[in-house]
């Protein structure tokens, strides 16, 4: 039986940034991960020389905890486009970094031909993302279309920039997400620019488990957890561990398993990667359907934003769908592609697709927490279940951190 001071179930961002600030308050800490690579969800494969993130993701660097557990420099990023390039009727518009231009609504308003009653609309709702936390959290909950709705947010510039957009991002096309919490990921957009590192997004649960004084422990599933006296004995398939303290932080469906609370619901995204013969677009924004005339949520050539996803002189296009189970068939993703870039996508080579049911944790109303973590009769639970993000995963596996080691009495608590 191995023995620890805390034991951390899932090496994904949460429970690595958890064993990192552990260790950091002179603890002993046994990471255990079931799968044969850290990172969770986040992962990226080498196919062909291209790299391919498990999913579309971006990684944005003005999140405080990102910039606490990692050094963002050696990621070397590259930045994607500050803004998007709309389909719509009259031809593609690029509505580009809005909030930081000259004649904002005006800009607003141009894109699809919206009022400036809509646009300024728009920016009086978004405006407690600037303001920060606090001002958001007292803002009335609702869900994201109720607070559109009450903010008179609609028309043209509704329907056909913002809706499409924040479906990718939130993997909710019914509008049924938290409102507090739309504006809560919208205030990380206005404040940095999305990218991707050059060795791809598992970069980052990479640089944290380097960061370890302890290998983690890969390929142990852990069964079961059983309070003993004053600490906690867990069943795994690698024999039997012992530790003052739990931290689970296995994902969302697993944690839920583990410790017998309510699975929480989640959305489901499927990513296809493209290698096309020639660029589709010299452009390093993401591309969304304003006319909502197929399965595609977004698309971009990623290798414009960060060439380390392709091999030199090469290309590739990432395009996102919505995903519960019985996804779009290949062919729908090509055909709404070849609308998309106005040239044909029949004969990309297929890179990879990635279907993943569990891509993002729905937040409901009110279900919306910063830096949250959960105390199970004893046991800390950390993730993004209610804070969907990089900056939720890692704020929350740091408060479980904290909590565990002001409870051990440690040091450097």
């Amino acid at each position: 039986m191995d023995d620890a001071d805390v034991l951390v179930v899932g090496a994904g961002l949460a429970g690595l940034n958890a064993a990192r600030r552990l260790e950091r308050s002179g603890l002993e800490v046994v990471v255990l991960e079931a799968a044969d690579v850290a990172g969770g969800r986040v992962r990226t494969d080498l196919v062909d020389g291209f790299r391919v993130d498990r999913g579309f993701q971006v990684l944005n660097p003005a999140y405080p905890a990102l910039r606490d557990a990692v050094d963002v420099e050696r990621l070397a990023l590259g930045r994607f486009g500050r803004g998007v390039v709309v389909r719509t009727a009259g031809g593609d518009q690029v509505l580009a970094d809005p909030l930081r231009m000259r004649g904002t609504v005006k800009a607003l308003a141009s894109v699809v031909g919206a009022d400036p009653g809509a646009a300024l609309a728009l920016l009086r709702w978004a405006a407690p993302s600037v303001a920060g936390r606090r001002v958001i959290a007292a803002t009335t909950e609702m869900t994201m279309d109720g607070s559109l709705d009450a903010a008179g947010v609609r028309g043209p510039l509704r329907a056909q920039v913002l809706a499409p957009f924040l479906a990718g991002v939130l993997g909710d096309s019914e509008g049924v997400t938290s409102a507090r919490f739309v504006r809560w990921l919208l205030r990380w957009f206005i404040l940095g620019t999305p990218g991707l590192p050059a060795q791809g997004m598992a970069a980052v649960p990479a640089q944290l488990v380097h960061r370890l004084r302890r290998p983690v422990r890969l390929g142990v599933a852990v069964h079961a957890l059983t309070k003993r006296g004053a600490g906690w004995t867990t069943t795994t398939s690698a024999g039997n561990f012992s530790a003052r303290a739990v931290v689970v932080a296995a994902g969302p469906a697993a944690s839920a398993v583990l410790t017998g609370r309510p699975a929480p619901r989640l959305r489901g995204l499927a990513t296809w990667w493209f290698a096309p013969p020639e660029p589709p677009t010299e452009s390093r924004f993401l591309h969304v359907d304003g006319l909502a005339a197929g399965p595609v949520v977004n698309t971009a050539q990623v290798s414009n934003a960060q060439p380390g996803y392709a091999p030199a002189g090469r290309h590739l296009v990432q395009a996102s769908a919505l995903w519960n189970g019985d996804g779009p068939a290949e062919a729908e993703v090509r055909a709404h592609l070849t609308q998309l870039y106005g040239r044909p996508a029949t004969d990309w080579p297929l890179v990879a697709v990635h279907q993943i049911p569990d891509a993002l944790p729905a937040i409901s109303p009110s279900g919306w927490r910063t830096g949250a973590c959960d105390d199970v009769d004893g046991v800390l639970v950390a993730g993004d279940t209610a804070d969907a993000s990089i900056q939720g995963a890692l704020a929350s596996g740091a408060a479980a951190a904290d909590l565990v080691a002001r409870r051990l009495g440690a040091a450097g608590a």
